[in-house]
């Protein structure tokens, strides 16, 4: 744990509380911390440099976040993928995007340009040439930001955001410090610009469609995949 927090600044006017929060959801989003690791609140408060009082605060909210699990007599833990959660995050995230891209090809939002998108798979295509992972994943948000944003819709973005903290995180760790799919994932991305400079709803949403995948495929694929054993957390019968 010292190590992951090496470098961490904490500003002494601002709430404690809160920027532990960000800290600690950064590294289980980013899968720095692993699905189902203890978390120490003595190990925090000793490299932070600080009580353990805002440390468990921020763990109680991080486990109202579902991101951190709290057992009691037991201690804290990062929560394992939740099929559950991710199947509703692919459904929150399609429907969102499907509703935005329609939009954009119907009547985009005159204030922001198509052009904004080319230019982000632009940016995005010097990425994959140079192979930099964080460079493309960061232009691939950008790009379904701006979906929202030339929809008219900004503020839905946050929403679907929201619900993205296991599908982020599943994406993580099949990928790791790679670019996989990237010339596909171009196209895709080029198919949806195409169909919205055609002003074609229909073929936008055929083309986001393809894009992000049915969800109940998505779901499936979580318990073939070698890479996720024992990071699952399977459904319990009622």
């Amino acid at each position: 744990m010292a190590d992951l927090l090496t470098g961490a600044r904490l500003d002494p006017e601002a709430n404690i509380t809160f920027q532990v929060f960000d800290i600690l959801r950064e590294l289980i989003v980013t899968v720095r911390l692993r699905p189902g690791q203890r978390i120490s609140e003595k190990e925090i408060a000793a490299a932070l440099g600080i009580s353990k009082t805002p440390v468990r605060e921020a763990l109680i909210r991080l486990d109202e976040v579902n991101l951190v699990r709290i057992v009691p007599q037991s201690g804290s833990y990062v929560t394992r993928i939740c099929t559950v959660r991710y199947a509703t995050a692919c459904f929150i995230r399609l429907q969102l995007e499907i509703g935005a891209v329609r939009d954009v090809a119907a009547r985009p939002d005159p204030r922001h340009r198509i052009g904004d998108l080319d230019e982000i798979l632009a940016r995005q295509a010097e990425a994959l040439a140079r192979q930099d992972a964080a460079a493309f994943r960061e232009l691939d948000e950008r790009f379904h930001r701006q979906l929202f944003v030339l929809s008219g819709h900004a503020d839905a973005w946050a929403t679907a955001r929201r619900a993205q903290f296991d599908l982020n995180r599943v994406r993580l760790i099949r990928r790791g410090h790679r670019i996989v799919g990237g010339p596909r994932v171009l196209g895709e991305h080029a198919a949806i610009v195409e169909a919205i400079r055609a002003r074609d709803p229909q073929r936008a949403e055929g083309a986001i469609r393809a894009h992000i995948g049915a969800p109940d495929r998505e779901v499936g694929a979580l318990f073939t995949d070698e890479r996720l054993r024992g990071l699952i957390e399977r459904p319990t019968a009622n």
